[in-house]
């Protein structure tokens, strides 16, 4: 499973990278760029949550400028995230239609975001990897579900290192996460990344989901 710490572009992060491949990458997010790298698998997020959680006006321009950013890389994306809406089932449903053909004309895998109230039947034909996201407590209720249905899925705000095993034991391709890096590369958070990637596990036991 590749873990990705969202616009972290620190020497750690790229000496882990080296020395562990396929167990991390970056989730860029609009107006964060950071060049891609080889030893580095990164996709691209749409920035819906950042701007729910700030209670801020989401921006569709800087949006479409990463992706024309990404399109003159030689590295591609593994997915991107198809613009959603954040506990709303209806109006995701409804952003999938408005932008599938426009993020497609990209030629990246597309994203479907999960949200509140969804599911597997909800999901488009089209989509090539559902991200789940929706609030916290739905995520962890049904992130199971999602992962035993779909053969590509990441999850979303993934932090902590059982949820990390958790994550892998269901069979999820990838997770993101902001707080590993957060208390600088010694904090707990990063020792607990740094073993999970290098193979140490701590607990068979399934998190509490919360």
């Amino acid at each position: 499973m590749i873990v990705m710490p969202a616009n972290n572009s620190s020497g750690l992060v790229h000496y882990l990278a080296g020395k562990y491949p396929g167990k991390l990458g970056w989730l860029i997010a609009p107006g964060d760029w950071i060049e891609p790298r080889a030893w580095l698998p990164y996709a691209i997020d749409n920035g819906r949550y950042s701007a729910w959680e700030n209670d801020s006006d989401w921006d569709e321009e800087a949006f479409y400028h990463l992706l024309d950013r990404c399109q003159l890389c030689r590295f591609k994306p593994m997915w991107v995230a198809v613009p959603d809406e954040v506990a709303n089932r209806e109006k995701t449903l409804w952003l999938w239609n408005q932008y599938e053909r426009s993020v497609g004309q990209y030629k990246f895998k597309l994203a479907f975001v999960v949200q509140d109230g969804m599911k597997p039947s909800d999901v488009p034909k089209s989509a090539d990897v559902i991200f789940v996201g929706g609030t916290t407590e739905w995520k962890w209720r049904n992130v199971g579900l999602f992962c035993a249905t779909f053969p590509r899925v990441h999850v979303g705000r993934v932090n902590w290192v059982d949820k990390l095993e958790y994550c892998e034991r269901i069979g999820a391709e990838s997770c993101d996460g902001t707080g590993f890096f957060r208390g600088g590369p010694d904090s707990v958070q990063a020792k607990q990344l740094r073993d999970f990637i290098a193979g140490e596990r701590r607990s068979e036991k399934q998190p509490m989901l919360i």
